[in-house]
């Protein structure tokens, strides 16, 4: 990590003549402009650089528009696609009247989680390991006007192209639900994950592996090495940014839409997390699979709050295509080391202490990362202050239980609708230490139903023509 003045001296040995400054805007889509280096010296790591807030989603209203974004100096990276050398810093968003940070930041939210770990005292440090699921498609084209909508996907190695021209058609593409992980030329998509994995390798993000996953049709995972929460909300953003450029530069289009196709798998977001204290790690012990008591309250934590977290964690209408009661989506809020269904997993790879965490399922690549991995911190955070039972785990098959066993089991949320009322109605857990505000709770709310939901919910749905056209 640099300081300002070790940014300033590689900017004059590399020759670097822009800079390019980052943010995240509340719905988590990174936002960007540029200035030449000459406006950078050290000042500008205190005063930062003006922007029209109005002009982000969820931000500020009109006769409130002028807003700063402040260069965090260990975020320094080139750029890895611009054809000039160029800086990039990821910045924090402030007032530019109070100097303060700003609220709706969602970065500084990600900041505030983790020093609000500390004051608790239960641990100094969150680790955060996504596993997030996308497609890398070849064509996509929709519309939604007053009078018509459509989508179409298409992909080389779709199975519905089985039978199409080619010129010739050689074949070898994977069965709905069959794609995980069979070698080229089936995998028709190895160098470009490859690529993907080392150029993210190259900006300094430490990556795990590669690999197709289930779906035909170019479903892809692409794992990064667990970080504190904060980096990994960084590298999350660099993330996205790197898939969908390196297929841009192929011709291809990356999606992380959790559920862009019918009848065949979704995109998830395994999380992983754990707590540790002094270099410790928290969640070790002697419990149900090799877990400590507190790992047992942190999932209770989330078990009791997972309505509300979905929320951030699965944040658009989308999102409930895939999270869908009697498939393989983890719906289910309940716990076990191997039951896949289960909202919480304790994975079992390794014996180690310092492996032990849990992995939330339920979540999916649609959210911000930075908002997302928040939630669920103070969902395990109040887990373990308020000693929060899991009950008993799941690890029965959850398809072969009777009908009145499996009343018993609560779920998540069914539509992005009650992801919010659960959000309204519980959010107190994400208010301590000032984390989330109330603001916030209500902006996303509002935000959400306005832009997203009552949209989707106005809108003839095509597959309604053919139910009902004729009727």
């Amino acid at each position: 990590m640099m300081s300002p003045k070790e940014v300033l001296k590689m900017v004059k040995d590399k020759n670097i003549r822009v800079l390019d400054i980052r943010f995240m805007d509340f719905p988590g889509v990174w936002q960007h402009f540029s200035v030449p280096t000459t406006e950078l010296d050290e000042g500008s790591f205190e005063d930062g650089f003006g922007f029209d807030g109005s002009s982000i989603r969820g931000w500020q209203p009109i006769n409130a528009s002028d807003m700063l974004v402040i260069p965090d100096a260990a975020t320094a990276k080139i750029d890895p696609f611009y054809e000039v050398p160029t800086l990039v810093m990821i910045g924090n968003v402030a007032d530019p009247i109070t100097r303060e940070p700003y609220s709706r930041d969602p970065r500084y939210i990600a900041k505030k989680v983790e020093s609000y770990l500390k004051q608790t005292g239960i641990g100094d440090t969150v680790f955060i390991g996504p596993e997030a699921e996308f497609f890398i498609f070849d064509d996509i084209r929709f519309e939604s006007g007053r009078n018509s909508a459509f989508y179409a996907i298409d992909s080389q190695e779709g199975v519905w192209n089985s039978g199409r021209e080619e010129f010739p058609n050689l074949g070898y593409k994977p069965r709905h639900k069959e794609a995980y992980f069979p070698v080229p030329p089936t995998d028709k998509f190895q160098d470009i994950r490859t690529e993907m994995m080392l150029t993210l390798q190259d900006l300094g993000i430490d990556m795990e592996c590669q690999h197709h996953e289930v779906a035909t049709a170019g479903q892809s995972e692409i794992d990064m090495r667990f970080k504190p929460l904060l980096q990994m909300g960084d590298q999350m953003a660099w993330f996205k940014y790197v898939l969908k450029n390196v297929a841009y530069r192929h011709g291809h289009t990356v999606t992380f839409m959790p559920k862009p196709l019918f009848e065949d798998n979704g995109s998830g977001m395994h999380t992983h997390v754990s707590i540790w204290k002094d270099g410790k790690p928290l969640f070790a012990g002697d419990k149900y699979a090799g877990v400590s008591q507190d790992a047992l309250y942190a999932i209770g934590g989330i078990l009791k709050h997972c309505k509300a977290v979905c929320a951030f964690s699965n944040p658009t209408t989308n999102s409930y295509k895939r999270l869908v009661p009697g498939f393989e989506a983890p719906v289910n809020l309940a716990y076990s080391s191997r039951n896949r269904s289960a909202a919480v997993r304790i994975p079992m790879y390794s014996s180690s202490p310092k492996a032990k965490r849990i992995e939330f399922r339920t979540p999916d690549p649609s959210c911000n990362g930075y908002l997302s991995f928040a939630a669920i911190t103070m969902a395990v955070i109040d887990g373990i202050q308020n000693k929060i039972e899991p009950g008993e785990p799941l690890d029965k098959n959850i398809y072969d239980l009777p009908p009145e066993e499996l009343a018993q089991i609560a779920t998540a949320p069914g539509s992005l609708d009650e992801a919010l009322a659960s959000l309204k109605a519980d959010h107190a857990f994400l208010l301590k230490g000032d984390v989330f505000t109330q603001d916030v709770i209500d902006m996303w709310i509002d935000y959400k139903i306005e832009n997203e939901v009552n949209p989707v919910k106005l809108r003839p749905h095509p597959h309604e023509f053919h139910l009902y056209y004729d009727l």
